[in-house]
């Protein structure tokens, strides 16, 4: 074989390699290598607190592209229970990636809460619950490429963005913003990919 014959075969065979590692790649870390969208910040600061970036990904309906999604905390974790049971602020950012109607959209966090949370926990944050669907019941859509965030602040509550702008005072305590994070990392997620994005899987 002369050199250049030879030169060739292994090109090939580095590029064949290269494909192969890429289609036997996880489908979470290909999920969330393909989705951190250049919107999301590099390291919030809440409350003094420098976060990280967990995770991130893509909520899928069906086929469709829904929102780009990512869960900033103080340090990394992989777990639902580790991220239940990690103090500090914590961060929710979303970029939309189709028009939302936003009475759809605070009932589908409804339905996540009672998917994942007991119904006497649900009934106990009656008040915070409702609250979380009049912000996004008062906006009648949300665009694609608009942005909405939840953001936790321990003794304070969860305080709710769109585009940026706060939606009236803090809502809520530790124990609703569990529930809240359980929509996308409970037993019952939204989406599992997404689940195992948030959670660096």
């Amino acid at each position: 074989m002369n050199t250049l014959t030879k030169t060739s075969a292994d090109t090939s065979f580095v590029l064949t390699a290269l494909v192969l590692a890429a289609l036997s790649a996880s489908p979470a870390a290909v999920h969330a290598a393909g989705t951190v969208n250049s919107t999301f910040e590099a390291r919030p600061v809440v409350q003094g607190v420098p976060l990280q970036l967990n995770g991130a990904g893509t909520r899928y309906r069906a086929i469709f592209k829904v929102y780009d999604m990512a869960l900033y905390t103080p340090a990394k974790v992989n777990t639902p229970e580790s991220l239940i049971a990690m103090q500090g602020p914590k961060r929710l950012s979303f970029v939309a990636l189709r028009d939302l109607p936003g009475t759809d959209l605070g009932l589908a966090f409804i339905k996540g809460l009672t998917n994942n949370s007991p119904a006497e926990l649900v009934q106990k944050h009656t008040a915070s619950s409702t609250r979380l669907i009049e912000i996004f019941s008062g906006k009648a859509k949300l665009s694609a490429g608009d942005t909405f965030a939840m953001e936790f602040v321990p003794g304070k509550g969860t305080t709710f963005y769109i585009q940026g702008q706060a939606q009236g005072a803090p809502i809520g305590d530790a124990e609703f913003f569990s529930m809240v994070l359980r929509i996308w990392i409970g037993p019952v997620p939204a989406d599992f990919k997404l689940k195992d994005a948030l959670l660096g899987l």
